[in-house]
């Protein structure tokens, strides 16, 4: 019983083998499955090589170039003029922007006048005893003396004894003693130095001024200058008289301004210097942001393309043979968004958008709708 047990496991294992055999065999000969490769579709540009400014760019916010602040070099009670002391408002050269009050020191101005005219009075007599020559023409100077107008230049010494007597007398002293107080009463109205218009007003009509309160502050608003900083690797390339292009900050409106001063400083931190730019334009108002394309210098022979499409700093994809291909370059000048480089020859076909996943030698299709 036993034996016939064993005979038939036999059986059944051999049986299986043989099965197995057959069933490796074959899906030996049956074919691999295949997978279609996928080619990816690239853009390309070709390369032309040509003569590329490098452009800098920087920003700063303008300043007027004519701007002054106001300060109170004396003491007194503002007044009302006719044209409101406020922000905004525009004046011509030599118009009146604010008057102070000068009744009392106009008074004691006023007095110091009499004063030497009555001193001239007292020593006629003794010019006319003494330097009869000389009595003509300090008799005039009494006679277009007014105490209403500016005091008249004390008439020319034509001798030391006659400049000798007239010091003596304090005349000399006292004429300079008033042309010192109509200088200062001067003081107390603030002209307009030039076509312009009040940015800033810190007074009020009825208020007391004091010796250095600060008034305001006035500008031209018809020129503009901006300071821009940059590398100091361009500050041979910068000269005073290169025009500049000027531009919002949504590059919507552009303005054409120039250098006009160059700081010979470089800044130790930034390694940086300052460009000053002259602009002038209806629209543009102090405090407005710009940026400056600055041309520093061109490079012959190369080629731009986007700084994103530069692979470690020093390689980009060209395709050739319907293949990708690694090729190195000598990078010139890198800017925000694009970059110079040398080295493809013209016609070289490069890639116009960086591609995922790409590799030396990744087989592609140039795609010719572009």
């Amino acid at each position: 019983m036993r034996k016939g047990i064993l005979a038939l496991l036999g059986l059944l294992l051999v049986a299986g083998a043989i099965l197995l055999a057959r069933y490796l065999i074959k899906n030996k000969n049956k074919p691999k499955p295949t997978f279609q490769k996928i080619v990816k579709t690239v853009s390309i540009d070709t390369v032309f090589n040509k003569e590329i400014p490098i452009i800098i760019t920087a920003s700063g916010t303008l300043t007027a170039k004519n701007k002054i602040e106001l300060y109170a070099e004396v003491q007194g009670i503002l007044q009302p003029s006719p044209k409101e002391f406020k922000a905004g408002n525009s004046y011509r050269r030599g118009e009146s922007l604010l008057q102070i009050n000068s009744d009392e020191f106009y008074a004691s101005l006023q007095a110091q006048k009499s004063s030497l005219y009555n001193l001239i009075t007292s020593v006629l007599p003794d010019i006319r005893l003494d330097y009869p020559g000389e009595f003509e023409k300090w008799q005039s100077y009494l006679k277009e003396f007014d105490l209403a107008r500016s005091t008249p230049k004390l008439p020319e010494f034509t001798s030391d004894k006659e400049r000798y007597f007239i010091s003596g007398r304090g005349i000399t002293t006292a004429y300079y003693n008033v042309k010192n107080l109509e200088v200062k009463l001067a003081k107390y109205r603030i002209r307009a130095p030039y076509n312009g218009v009040l940015t800033e007003a810190s007074v009020t009509p009825g208020s007391l001024v004091r010796v250095g309160q600060k008034l305001g502050e006035f500008i031209d608003p018809s020129i503009y200058e901006m300071e821009v900083a940059v590398s100091a690797t361009y500050s041979d390339l910068l000269k005073t008289g290169t025009s500049v292009k000027l531009h919002d900050l949504e590059r919507i409106h552009e303005y054409s301004g120039k250098v006009i001063r160059v700081n010979a400083k470089v800044d130790q931190t930034s390694q940086t210097i300052k460009a000053f730019i002259q602009v002038a334009h209806k629209d543009l108002k102090e405090g407005m942001y710009l940026e400056a394309d600055l041309i520093a210098k061109s490079e012959q022979n190369a080629y731009q393309m986007p700084r994103k499409l530069l692979v470690n700093n020093n390689s980009v994809f060209i395709v050739k043979d319907s293949l990708l291909n690694l090729v190195k370059v000598r990078p010139v000048y890198f800017g925000p968004e694009h970059v110079i480089i040398k080295g493809l020859p013209d016609t070289t076909k490069v890639l116009a958008q960086a591609v995922p996943g790409s590799y030396d030698g990744m087989p592609v299709k140039i795609n010719t709708l572009q």
